[in-house]
């Protein structure tokens, strides 16, 4: 059995409800050990509840869970030791240093002092603050915070790894900071729970994908397989004479080749687009411009994108940040706001 055969993290039926709306309706998931998932979701999905459920920050109200071997419920103490939580705003304290944020909650995660210290001053290595190490969190760059806290959640090497939109305001650069750190922890075996706002980053990191609407789920899969699922492909066309570019359009969507929708001609890119259900449509298209003697001198197929999966499937643009419950203030750290409380 290799390692992305095991299941990290196991949801069934979970129930959560805040009042009379329910934040989670009967929420599946499974997150293979050593991948991403990306948990995508329009406002008030559910998605920041299911990960203080899982992170077990609040309890559910019905269902189950598992975490790295551990029920959410029954062993919640044995589990917050496995797991790591970077919430949607840095919980850094302000008033110390970046060091000694890490090594405090390197001694609540009962490291020894030395090995505290060791695990401060790698992490500081790691995520490129170093520099920075003495000087108060509060004068961090909104960048600067995020990797701390980043570091932060990675100070007891947790096997399960929850970000809940972890790039909310970070400027691209650092955004493809966080994205690589993100690679590099999967790289080394962590598995990664991942909630987000932003399309291009679950295509760019997410292994699989759950779409959670209303507090169910509604879609799964890989990122490919759900775009297949929503529209199928686009046949890109161009042809060598441009000038002949509404003629080829009319010839395919009089054929009845391209179905209900046609053939598109976008003059301005000098390209065809022609929507593709089948490997026998894509065939019989590209064979009729040839039988018709038309000239290309390009041809491709692609996806559509992860927006207008995301649309295709919950009938709204691209999700936001969540309001209500879902974001009832900074979830932070789970370990560290947890054994403090402890």
């Amino acid at each position: 059995m290799t390692r992305s055969d095991i299941n990290a993290v196991e949801v069934r039926g979970l129930v959560k409800h805040y009042g009379e709306t329910k934040a989670l309706d009967g929420v599946d998931l499974d997150v293979r050990q050593g991948t991403v998932l990306g948990v995508l979701g329009p406002n008030g999905a559910g998605k920041t509840t299911l990960v203080r459920c899982l992170s077990t920050l609040i309890a559910p109200d019905a269902g189950t869970a598992t975490v790295a071997g551990y029920d959410v419920v029954r062993q919640p103490r044995q589990l917050r030791r496995t797991i790591g939580l970077t919430g949607q705003y840095a919980s850094v304290d302000e008033k110390l240093s970046g060091w000694e944020n890490l090594y405090m909650i390197g001694r609540l995660l009962d490291l020894s002092r030395a090995e505290a210290r060791r695990r401060a001053d790698e992490l500081l290595e790691r995520f490129s603050l170093t520099d920075a190490a003495k000087k108060p969190a509060g004068q961090y760059s909104g960048g600067m915070r995020r990797r701390l806290d980043l570091a932060a959640s990675m100070i007891g090497r947790p096997a399960v790894l929850y970000l809940d939109e972890p790039t909310t305001g970070l400027d691209p650069r650092t955004r493809n900071e966080v994205w690589d750190e993100v690679r590099r922890m999967v790289g080394e075996g962590m598995t990664v729970l991942l909630t987000t706002q932003y399309m291009e980053e679950a295509e760019q990191l997410a292994h699989e994908l759950t779409v959670i609407d209303r507090g169910r789920v509604i879609a799964s899969g890989a990122v490919d397989e759900l775009k297949a699922k929503v529209g199928g492909r686009t046949l890109q066309v161009r042809p060598s004479d441009p000038a002949l570019l509404d003629e080829m359009a009319r010839t395919l969507t009089e054929s009845g080749l391209t179905g209900l929708a046609g053939a598109t001609a976008v003059p301005a890119e000098g390209q065809l687009y022609v929507p593709i259900l089948s490997d026998e449509q894509l065939t019989a298209v590209v064979g009729l411009l040839s039988e018709r003697g038309f000239g290309i001198a390009h041809i491709g197929t692609h996806l559509p994108s992860l927006d207008e999966v995301f649309l295709a499937i919950t009938g709204q643009k691209a999700p936001a940040t969540e309001p209500g419950p879902e974001s009832a203030g900074p979830a932070g750290s789970a370990t560290t706001s947890e054994e403090i409380a402890a």
